[in-house]
């Protein structure tokens, strides 16, 4: 799925993590609310929501949300305030 989100107009980046049992979080950031829509239709990307509640997820969220800034001094921050 990573590799089609990136082919999509508006995509940014995606990051992803997982704990050693498995739970984890995956966040794709998109140019505008339009794009996220957009990718949220992809016959694809609906297809591969519907096989993972149904073969391997029990529950899941979506959360969606407007990063207003960014700032820190590691990998995931810009440096900027």
């Amino acid at each position: 799925m990573e590799e089609l989100a990136r082919q999509q107009p508006g995509f940014l980046s995606v990051e992803s993590a997982r704990n050693a049992d498995g739970f984890g979080i995956t966040v794709s950031y998109w140019e505008t609310a339009q794009h996220a829509r957009a990718w949220k239709q992809v016959t694809e990307h609906v297809d591969a929501q519907h096989r993972g509640a149904r073969d391997w997820y029990t529950d899941y969220t979506v959360r969606v949300a407007t990063i207003e800034r960014q700032y820190g001094t590691g990998s995931g921050g810009s440096g900027q305030h």
